[in-house]
């Protein structure tokens, strides 16, 4: 169902990701930093759907979520949402994304060694710098 999105997000002529494509890059993304610990609680899902829904002006994000799981579960690799959300959006909102990827993380309260993996490997793939990714880990947790 999503091999055509997955596809398009590997296409190296594409200057520009849809909205759509890009909605949904970022969200399975999210998904797939949830799920790496095995323990894709309840509270991340409630979490990624609050990231989407204030991001992307909704009311509702169940629906945009269980796509987004599904494009997760099919994408073989992370690269082709890190790849669509750096060339996509500019520095100061994958810094935003960086956050929201915290957001995740922190969100059942307990870093797993995959989890942490994942964050150490993902903001560089999207072009965010590490002292950036800290930063915004450290206002996700203030927040707490």
């Amino acid at each position: 169902m999503f091999s055509a999105l997955l596809n398009r997000l590997m296409e190296p002529t594409e200057p520009q990701v849809a909205d759509d494509d890009a909605r949904l890059a970022l969200g399975a993304l999210l998904v797939r930093i949830a799920r790496s610990d095995d323990d894709y609680a309840q509270v991340e899902k409630d979490q990624i759907k609050a990231v989407l829904a204030a991001r992307y002006g909704l009311s509702d994000a169940t629906g945009l979520l269980a796509d987004c799981e599904a494009l997760e579960a099919e994408a073989p690799d992370t690269v082709r949402f890190t790849r669509a959300i750096k060339d996509g959006v500019a520095y100061e909102d994958r810094i935003g994304v960086v956050e929201d990827m915290w957001a995740i993380v922190l969100a059942d309260g307990v870093r797993d060694a995959h989890e942490n993996q994942i964050m150490r490997m993902v903001p560089p793939m999207i072009g965010v710098e590490d002292q950036d990714s800290n930063a915004a880990r450290r206002r996700i947790e203030t927040r707490g």
